[in-house]
């Protein structure tokens, strides 16, 4: 009874897996859909150009701010009914976002979006860890949702185009309801029901409204920074205040007999320093894919579908190295040196972005940067995912989950926040000097992908200097029974 028992988990462990990778997708795409979609959004709800940002704002705000809370309620409550729960209600409120027919509603359903998408999000990456136990497999499951948090950008860019342009905004949403639909059958069955922690072992309600408001004002304040600027009061006042609400979650941490954050995750080295990294990672590579769309509509013409396809090659290649090799080199070479790889790779590919010129030859000036992008991407996301959770417990799992997507949440939001500034202040430089406006812009974009690039260095410094290289283990046998050879697993307390 126990040998069909095991069985039956290990035949539903893909399936599982490509399930949850299905949810992820379609949380990922609906941020960059909603990007392409926004000008004719705003053309027929007739949102000015400060309101129409808030169909951005509302769903980064709820997202980012709850990501944190979403994967330790996940470890308390269990992890699958927090992702179902995500799951629907992101699709209702896609739907809802569908049927608007007012500013107000729409940013109403954003907000509900971004709601859901924390709570299926934050315990996707905690699921996996915990149903791939083999380290073979584990990097191979890793490698795959890497491929998603990667490429999913790009693919949105892409959909949002074609959607847009052929049935209008509406269907960038209405397309979530069935897919949403699908994945909820297909996780009811196939994943394995977990009871939990339950409240009593961390049950902080004081921490849970102090860590959500601040970190909503953090990703608040860095979203106003590209129309207010570093230095405008609102941007100030809203950044300190948001950092005196984290202060005071830490400390309450420190306090709390039973706290949302046991701050003993964070003697882990491995999990501390591959989430640094990940902020300055992402950054850069959200940089890119925000600064880019912009370069193409705006200095080089090209229309919402053609911008699109322009990214297809990086997905293409993210998928070549994330599900075919990642894996492999991962467990040949181990993730700290993979991970140093990927990041000299990304920061050659910004630098050459650093010299595009005016009038771009999209094969010689363009297509090189995105191809080693694409490769940059595909092998560091599942080497510094890895090593982050490769420091938590299974009963923290969720929480470094959580974590884990933090970061990468606010590093993509300080990115394209910061970058953007720094590219309009460079290219009203350029104008006031005599400068055309195609020639102003693409000098702003010059300094931005330059700083984007300058990121991944410090972030290889970082990993070089934090990130021990991983001890040799014996891997367990993995679910099938057969024997484990001897391969690189990263220690789980890299103190």
């Amino acid at each position: 009874m126990a040998a069909d028992t095991a069985a039956s988990v290990e035949r539903k462990r893909w399936p599982a897996l490509y399930t949850l990778c299905a949810g992820t997708l379609m949380i990922v795409l609906d941020g960059s859909v909603v990007t392409v979609a926004l000008p004719t959004i705003g053309r027929e709800l007739h949102f000015s150009q400060s309101n129409l940002a808030w169909l951005v704002n509302a769903y980064m705000i709820a997202f980012g701010g709850l990501l944190l809370l979403s994967g330790r309620l996940g470890d308390l409550l269990g992890r699958k009914r927090m992702f179902l729960g995500g799951i629907t209600l992101f699709t209702a409120a896609s739907l809802l976002c569908g049927l608007s027919n007012s500013q107000e509603l729409l940013v109403f359903g954003r907000f509900v979006q971004g709601v859901g998408g924390a709570m299926a999000s934050a315990v996707t990456l905690g699921m996996i860890v915990t149903m791939f136990l083999a380290p073979r497999d584990q990097a191979k499951a890793i490698g795959v949702f890497s491929f998603v948090a990667a490429a999913g950008g790009s693919i949105g860019v892409i959909a949002g185009g074609v959607l847009t342009e052929a049935a209008g905004w509406n269907s960038i949403f209405f397309i979530n309801v069935p897919i949403g639909t699908v994945i909820l059958l297909a996780a009811s069955r196939l994943f394995e029901p977990d009871r939990g922690l339950g409240f009593g072992a961390g049950a902080d309600l004081v921490g849970a409204v102090l860590v959500t408001s601040g970190l909503m004002l953090l990703v608040f304040a860095i979203n106003k920074i590209e129309n207010d600027g570093f230095g405008s009061a609102r941007t100030l006042g809203l950044g300190a205040l948001a950092l005196v609400l984290l202060a005071g979650f830490v400390l309450r941490q420190a306090k709390a007999s039973n706290p949302l954050l046991p701050l003993r995750i964070f003697r882990s080295r491995a999990l501390s320093g591959a989430n640094g990294v990940m902020v300055l990672f992402v950054a850069g590579l959200f940089g890119f894919q925000f600064l880019l769309a912009l370069y193409l509509q705006s200095v080089a013409g090209y229309s919402s579908a053609r911008t699109g396809m322009a990214y297809l090659p990086g997905p293409i290649v993210i998928a070549v190295i994330s599900l075919g090799y990642s894996a492999k080199i991962i467990t040949r070479f181990g993730p700290r040196a993979v991970l140093l790889v990927g990041m000299v790779i990304t920061a050659v590919a910004l630098t050459l972005l650093g010299r595009l010129p005016v009038h771009a030859s999209y094969p010689a000036d363009v297509l090189p940067s995105v191809l080693l992008l694409g490769i940059g991407a595909g092998l560091s996301l599942p080497a510094v995912m890895g090593l982050a959770m490769s420091g938590a417990t299974p009963a923290d799992s969720g929480l470094a989950s959580g974590l884990v997507n933090t970061t990468q949440q606010i590093g993509g939001a300080l990115g394209v926040a910061i970058l953007a500034a720094l590219a309009a202040s460079r290219a009203d430089t350029l104008v006031g000097q005599g400068k055309s406006p195609a020639e102003a812009a693409t000098g702003g974009y010059h300094v931005a992908f330059l700083v984007a690039a300058a990121l991944e260095v410090v972030g290889m410094l970082l990993a070089a200097a934090v990130l021990r290289a991983p001890k040799t283990a014996t891997a367990p046998a993995d679910a099938t029974g057969q024997g484990a050879e001897n391969i690189a697993l990263p220690s789980a307390n890299q103190n």
